[in-house]
């Protein structure tokens, strides 16, 4: 098989559509869509409460410590007046005594603010303690408000984290699902790292964005929404003058996200390609080290790692230009703020509570610019890893199964198995097999030999439906395979390949993965058919001892063992036996050669082999090269041929 040049490259993607990224993650939304429901009610309850607190502050500035500016009518100037209600005996009695200070009109006194300090301490507490209990209302009022809002934050956050935890479940159980789906072609192209990548830290940075954003930017949305109306009903004045800044803020935020957008695709792209290469280094350590390329592979992982340090720097310097310019940005506005009201305050046209007001939403609307900047760096990151996750989810590299109405019932028992001139490519243009024909009856075993590159399992590949022929067809009873659901077909199979993948878990689990329960008997019979019981039962838990990754505690032939135990087990119609003995030493080749003979009765049996000793057993041998079938015939008949086969023979005896 020729590989594709730079299949492992990344898909070079386009113009970023964040809106059409959202819209196809609206699936994993719509389930939690009363959670998120809540939540926004939520939002809009916190906000309010938010933005009400600095309005509390203005009350008890204006109302209960610094009076709002009055006209006198005797002056007709504007002047901060303190009133009280004659009709209190103690106020009355305060008055009669300090007649100078103050004026009185019918049952109201009035005294101006700079002349109360002329009075006597407990005078003013006893004159101002309407104004105190006001002030200690204000208070308990801000008190209420912030623990209100910590509880209403509680809640919101465990609503959205569930939701969000739900949702990168789901995505993470969808692209699992699809991947497992999709054909061995896409496999060859995608390294194992970039996958696991794709499963694992970009379905975290998603459930971020929906954790972390989605929530924080409608909050902080309604937050400038809330802040410009109330700012704009206290003095629009001043808010016109505030407000001439933030165009400039506009602005930035645009260069910013422009810029900090292509950082984050690259980082993403990078992130992969670490992986896939730390992977690929690790699975082949032993190989590196056998022909010394520690050097070259160092280098060549420094290369991406420098490529990635480079995207991170692009990302730095766009956050440490952004986020210094919005504070410069902020403290022009506060300037404003200060320089226009402090104007306005000495022109008696707002009082001091309006300042204030100003000063604290002008700090409350930079702050959510602010984290929308932070969660905008959140947000380009999950947007890279869902372009990325969709390029997979969005991948048909997958074989077709049959519609519903052509589907086909898989027979009961498989009579024939035949390859219809079938030819087959893996990359175009590149002939793997050439208008092969064979015919294979049930209960036969056959033997397919031939050089390296000669096709043979591509034959294995197309009775397996890993591939599909490009031309011709392979036929169960007369029956195109495609016209079968693919996990019917695949019920009958059973493959043991030259090297054989062992799981991760206990031997049990690999030799019987389903949960259905196996009497001891019938393990018993596997074990000892596959010859695998003489070298379970000295591993320290028998049959359930753990297995390291790939099975690297146990010998290569061991292995195959199990991988010969494990189609047993599976009870198929056809076994292929892909190079089974390949790797394995003359005695444990003899084990597996009488058990084949033991074992194949009754049942279908394709043996691909380099070494001829192992296609003797065959009742028919099928010699294959450059892609066609040259020869056919029992061991003794093509020996008297004195063909490619005989050769083969002369070559290996």
């Amino acid at each position: 098989m020729v590989s594709d040049k730079n299949i492992f490259e990344e898909k070079k993607l386009g113009q970023a559509q964040d809106f059409g990224l959202l819209k196809k993650l609206t699936p994993y939304v719509r389930p939690y869509r009363v959670l998120f429901t809540y939540t926004f009610l939520l939002i809009i309850l916190i906000t309010g409460l938010d933005l009400t607190i600095p309005y509390i502050t203005k009350v008890a500035i204006d109302r209960y410590i610094v009076p709002e500016n009055t006209i006198l009518p005797e002056k007709g100037t504007r002047d901060r007046l303190l009133r009280f209600d004659l009709s209190d005996p103690e106020v009355s009695k305060i008055v009669s005594a300090f007649p100078g200070l103050f004026q009185t009109s019918k049952n109201t006194a009035v005294i101006s603010y700079e002349k109360i300090s002329q009075l006597p301490y407990n005078t003013i507490v006893s004159l101002r303690k309407n104004d105190l209990t006001g002030v200690s209302y204000a208070a308990a009022a801000l008190l209420v408000l912030v623990i209100a809002s910590f509880f209403l934050n509680f809640i919101m956050v465990i609503l959205i984290e569930y939701a969000g935890q739900m949702m990168m479940h789901d995505l993470r159980m969808k692209l699992f699902s699809h991947i497992q789906n999709l054909s061995i072609h896409f496999f060859t192209k995608n390294p194992v790292g970039r996958l696991v990548t794709r499963v694992t830290n970009d379905t975290q940075n998603m459930h971020e964005m929906f954790t972390s954003v989605m929530v924080f930017i409608l909050k902080d949305f309604f937050m400038l929404i809330g802040i410009t109306a109330v700012l704009f009903s206290v003095d629009w004045r001043l808010s016109v003058a505030v407000y001439t800044v933030f165009p400039f803020v506009f602005y930035a935020t645009y260069k910013f996200s422009r810029s900090a957008r292509q950082a984050f695709r690259t980082l993403r792209i990078k992130i992969a390609e670490i992986n896939s290469k730390f992977s690929e280094t690790i699975g082949g350590m032993q190989v590196i080290q056998l022909f010394r390329q520690e050097n070259a592979n160092y280098n060549q992982f420094n290369k991406i790692n420098t490529a990635h340090f480079k995207a991170g720097m692009q990302q730095i310097t766009v956050f440490a230009l952004f986020m210094p310019l919005i504070e410069t940005i902020s403290s022009v506005a506060l300037a404003v703020v200060i320089f226009y009201g402090g104007e306005s305050i000495i022109n008696q046209r707002i009082s001091l509570g309006t300042l204030v007001i100003f000063i604290s939403y002008i700090k409350m609307f930079f702050r959510p610019i602010r984290d929308i900047a932070e969660k905008y760096n959140i947000t380009l990151n999950a947007m890279s890893s869902a372009e990325r996750m969709f390029l997979i989810l969005e991948d048909s590299d997958m074989l077709p199964e049959a519609d519903t109405k052509q589907q086909a019932q898989i027979p009961a028992r498989l009579k024939s198995l035949t390859f219809n001139h079938v030819t087959f490519s893996y990359v175009r243009d590149e002939v793997v097999l050439n208008d092969v024909s064979l015919d294979i009856r049930s209960g036969e075993t056959i033997a397919i030999v031939g050089p390296t590159g000669s096709g043979k399992t591509s034959l294995v590949n197309l009775i397996t439906r890993f591939y599909d022929p490009d031309t011709g067809s392979v036929m169960i009873n007369g029956e195109d395979i495609r016209k079968f659901k693919i996990s019917d077909l695949r019920s009958k199979l059973a493959l043991v390949t030259q090297d054989p993948y062992i799981f991760s878990g206990s031997i049990r689990n690999n030799i019987f993965p389903g949960k259905d329960p196996v009497s001891d008997r019938k393990i018993n019979d596997i074990l000892e058919a596959s010859f695998c019981k003489s070298f379970v039962e000295k591993l320290p838990d028998g049959i359930d001892s753990e297995m390291s990754e790939s099975g690297s505690s146990l010998s290569s032939g061991e292995r195959q063992l199990i991988s010969i135990a494990r189609a047993l087990a599976h009870n198929p119609e056809l076994i292929i036996f892909d190079e089974a003995t390949s790797y394995v030493d003359s005695e444990t080749e003899n084990k597996i050669q009488e058990a084949l003979s033991n074992l194949m009765k009754n049942r279908t049996c394709i043996i691909i082999a380099h070494r001829l000793s192992t296609a003797r057993i065959a009742d028919r041998i099928v010699v294959v090269l450059n892609g066609k079938i040259i020869e056919t015939g029992t061991h003794e008949t093509l020996l008297k041929q004195k063909g490619f086969y005989y050769r083969l023979n002369q070559v290996q005896s």
